[in-house]
């Protein structure tokens, strides 16, 4: 009997647009395949649809294209009204980049109503999301991160504090809110009125940032790591290129800026060597499933962990395969791994104490 996996993109993020279209390239690979694919649409304004989405075009103002509101049942599609079957699940592949999505939300409520993911489950996606989680997690795996800290919305009432620790570190200092991606808000602090300008902006687009030191010379290294055979596989070494501050943006999405990247990156053996160890020990102790990508940066000969996509652009599928038909099987072996291995559902235990009296604040009758 043909399976059926359900892609899901969209969302409310600041990265939703960029998730239609790794979800869009996701659907179009799959058509085709052994299994029938189920495009599930995360409304910005709340909801999950389906329909027969072929391009960017069909979320653009004014397309039409007929569309069936879904909600999530056991195992299953639920149609919206009358909460009808629509079809059993039998994977699915989370393509939603930023929060709601990528950070855990959408991988719980899969895990809730028993349907199986070929994506990172939701502890390691609400990791890799907030950065300033993701840099706890690292030092706490001996893995090497840039000097900084963060700060909260809240803890911004202390100005003066925040103002004083960074002089500590010195100037320039890159500032990135703690829970977006794609580049959205990172700003170059090159001296304390910068500061305070990037971290205003940074409260306008989330509740806490991240203050690192910048490097000068810096070589931005990407490493995307899988599970296939059930043994972590991981993808050659990429180095990206910018000719700005920071990669933008517009460097890594819009065609007419161009992404600059060379495959394998020209590294020392030796610093190869520990980004690959680290992109393993990090996806290994956090129980990893599906693909992530993993980035560093190159200072000085040092190594430093930069950040977790738990839902990696394009789903790093340009870092494991040259051609469509490659990045097509790599997608098939990353389903087919997870159908493979689910997760096992573990024992309930049932305490009994409902059955007993127990106060539970109710008034009792006189």
């Amino acid at each position: 009997m043909q399976k059926n996996i359900a892609v899901f993109f969209g969302g409310n993020s600041n990265e939703r647009e960029i998730s239609v279209i790794t979800g869009l390239l996701a659907v179009n690979l799959l058509r085709g395949s052994e299994y029938r694919v189920i495009p599930v649409y995360l409304r910005p304004e709340g909801g999950m649809v389906t329909g027969e989405y072929r391009s960017p075009a069909d979320f653009r103002k004014g397309a039409s294209i007929k569309e069936t509101p879904v909600r999530l049942g056991r195992g299953c599609l639920l149609r919206e009204k009358r909460a009808r079957l629509l079809s059993p699940v039998d994977c699915a592949l989370n393509c939603c980049h930023g929060g709601f999505g990528e950070d855990g939300t959408l991988s719980a409520l899969l895990t809730y109503y028993k349907i199986n993911s070929a994506s990172p489950e939701a502890p390691m996606s609400a990791i890799g999301m907030d950065k300033t989680l993701t840099k706890l997690m690292a030092k706490g795996l001996g893995v090497p991160t840039i000097g900084g800290f963060s700060v909260t919305e809240k803890g911004w009432e202390k100005r003066e504090e925040i103002l004083k620790e960074a002089a500590n570190f010195g100037y320039p200092l890159i500032v990135k809110p703690a829970k977006l991606g794609s580049s959205i808000g990172i700003k170059v602090a090159r001296d304390e009125g910068e500061l305070v300008s990037a971290l205003e902006l940074a409260f306008r687009l989330d509740r806490a940032a991240l203050v690192e030191e910048y490097l000068k010379n810096k070589r931005d290294i990407n490493c995307a790591a899988c599970r296939v055979g059930g043994e972590i596989a991981l993808s050659p070494l990429e180095e990206v290129f910018s000719d700005e501050e920071i990669l933008t943006f517009s460097e890594k999405y819009e065609p007419q800026a161009g992404r600059h990247s060379q495959m394998p990156a020209d590294l020392p053996e030796e610093i190869a060597e520990k980004i690959c160890a680290y992109t393993k020990q990090i996806y290994d102790a956090l129980g990893g499933r599906g693909v992530v990508r993993a980035d560093f940066l190159v200072a000085e000969g040092a190594v430093y962990f930069n950040e977790l996509n738990t839902v990696p652009g394009s789903l790093s599928c340009y870092l494991f395969g040259k051609s469509l038909t490659e990045n097509k099987y790599f997608l098939l072996s990353l389903i087919e791994e997870a159908l493979k291995d689910p997760p096992r559902e573990k024992e309930t235990v049932s305490s009994g104490i409902l059955e007993k009296p127990v106060f539970s604040g109710k008034a009792r009758k006189r």
